[in-house]
């Protein structure tokens, strides 16, 4: 573990984060893991991974209950032995491949509180992305098309509750705070390019 290091990417909602990790992962020849942590933790614990794409970065505990409780025709196939799960389950078993995955093997780790659960790697590198308003909307046009019941302002908004709600819960920490991080970024004003340039440098300032 000593000679491996781990970047993660919190990001607010439509700022460019998933494209930054993804140049960042191509230019140091590392992997980044995203949603792929739901499949690898689908696989692991044995539930679909329906489970855990409604609990991704949800902070509640009462999440899926109902299905769990059996009150949905669901429930026999997300829980074939109809075992009680919980977000806060969910989040360890998806906090352990985290663990395991940057203990094997340098890593880049969008969002899911990578940061908190991986504070005590020796070589860890965190990072804070966000972007002005106008510069989010236009990317959330361009990905997502015009909502058609609410406007993006609310679902950027929407977005980045959730994150801050999930994030706090789990780290007791501020999600959008400068002191949660190592290096914070304004990519709106970088680009991506810049933002993951900024990263590499802080990354090899560090001697990682």
């Amino acid at each position: 573990m000593d000679n491996f290091y781990a970047i993660t990417i919190a990001r607010q909602f439509c700022s460019g984060g998933n494209a930054v990790g993804e140049m960042l992962a191509e230019k140091l020849g590392i992997n980044m893991y995203d949603k792929q942590l739901i499949t690898m933790a689908a696989k692991k614990s044995g539930y679909h991974e329906a489970v855990f794409e409604q609990a991704d970065e949800v902070a509640s505990n009462s999440l899926l209950y109902s299905v769990v409780m059996g009150s949905s025709p669901m429930g026999s196939l997300l829980f074939p032995n109809n075992n009680l799960v919980t977000n806060d389950s969910l989040f360890t078993l998806q906090s352990n491949i985290i663990k395991e995955t940057a203990e094997k093997e340098s890593c880049i780790v969008i969002g899911r509180c990578s940061n908190y659960v991986l504070r005590k790697h020796p070589r860890l590198l965190s990072v804070y992305l966000w972007a002005d308003l106008d510069y989010r909307i236009k990317r959330y046009e361009e990905l997502y098309g015009e909502p058609k019941e609410k406007d993006i302002e609310t679902e950027l908004s929407k977005a980045d509750k959730k994150r801050r709600n999930y994030y706090n819960y789990y780290s007791g920490k501020d999600w959008d705070s400068a002191t949660s991080y190592d290096l914070v970024i304004n990519v709106s004003k970088a680009g991506v390019e810049g933002t993951v340039k900024q990263i590499i440098d802080f990354k090899e300032m560090l001697g990682y």
